[in-house]
């Protein structure tokens, strides 16, 4: 059965009439006589897909701030199923273009619209029947923990090689000063909130430039299939950095970044911490070494080598921000 029969088959099931059809990133966008819509396959269980239409559906009429609401079939269900099993889900869409990282102006607009989507997800009590793999935080500080583990394992490895490659060597050169950042973020986070006690809202979980799309008179943030309970500042966190990085970590933008967000949704002391830490965890560092050492290590690609000494000529610029976040963290309530 082919893609093309699979959807033909499946748009059947929708109180729609489809005028075109476009393959979008892992999906099909469908101009009905409803409005854009992206219809794409869904491997998740029903149980998870319940709980995101129910957040989402509190979205709808947010001012300024849209989302991707989910589409039920003409038998009330969001997932239909073609003739060989295969399941797909059918979600409004926008047509409008990414939030581009370059514009100081769009990266603050959004960040607005990011700190409105906080404060709303700060609204959704979670219920006990959401509670799953998939929408419980594995807590704070836990994944920078594990990573500053994956880097000592690769020190290690690589220590014990006797002949080095220019890549190894990079990494050996620098290895301290990263590392000593790692250990001193995973343990900050760890130890801000006693267990059980951690600031855990409804966060978006994969919040980038790719899901942010810039609408006239709105700001549409998509794809929530990563939607969980956990720590709001890690999704500010990974806007920030993607767009920190596009600015050479110019403090200007960053603090310009964060005063918009403050304008909707002010931080508190321990809040401002755990985005310190975050930022000052060398993630780059920490994803060259992983991907270094959990790939072929007898063909190291040049271009690996290329991003250890980016990520080491953006350092004094990076270590200025640090500065600047760690006087302004200091300053909380």
């Amino acid at each position: 059965m082919t893609m093309s029969d699979r959807y033909e088959e499946v748009l059947k099931h929708y109180p729609l009439q489809v005028k075109t059809i476009r393959k979008g990133r892992g999906s099909w966008i469908c101009d009905t006589d409803q409005g854009l819509k992206c219809l794409r396959e869904y491997r998740g269980t029903r149980k998870r897909l319940e709980f995101e239409d129910h957040v989402l559906s509190g979205l709808k009429d947010l001012q300024g701030l849209a989302a991707d609401q989910y589409v039920r079939n003409e038998e009330g269900s969001l997932l239909t199923a073609a003739e060989d099993g295969v399941r797909f889900i059918l979600k409004d869409w926008f047509g409008d273009r990414e939030c581009s990282m370059r514009d100081g102006r769009e990266i603050c607009r959004a960040a607005s619209c990011i700190a409105a989507l906080h404060q709303h997800l700060r609204t959704v009590i979670f219920q006990e029947e959401w509670a799953m793999g998939s929408t419980l935080s594995r807590g704070a500080g836990t994944d920078l923990i594990r990573h500053t583990r994956e880097l000592k394992r690769a020190r290690a490895y690589i220590r014990g090689k006797r002949k080095k490659t220019d890549f190894e060597l990079a990494v050996m050169d620098s290895f301290s000063g990263f590392f000593a950042q790692a250990q001193e973020a995973a343990a900050g986070i760890s130890g801000l909130w006693e267990p059980g006690k951690e600031p855990y809202f409804l966060c978006h979980g994969d919040l980038d430039q790719h899901h942010v799309l810039m609408g006239e008179g709105y700001v549409a943030v998509v794809e929530y299939n990563r939607l969980h309970l956990g720590l709001q500042m890690e999704d500010l966190y990974r806007f920030m950095r993607k767009a920190m990085e596009k600015h050479g970590w110019n403090q200007k933008t960053g603090m310009e970044m964060l005063e918009a967000y403050e304008r909707i949704l002010p931080l508190d002391k321990a809040e401002r911490r755990c985005l310190y830490y975050l930022f000052l965890y060398p993630e780059k560092y920490w994803k060259q070494i992983n991907y270094y050492f959990n790939a072929n290590k007898a063909w190291i690609p040049a271009r690996n080598l290329d991003k250890i000494r980016t990520i080491r000529e953006q350092e004094p610029a990076r270590q200025a921000f640090l500065k600047v976040l760690k006087g302004w963290q200091e300053k909380g309530d």
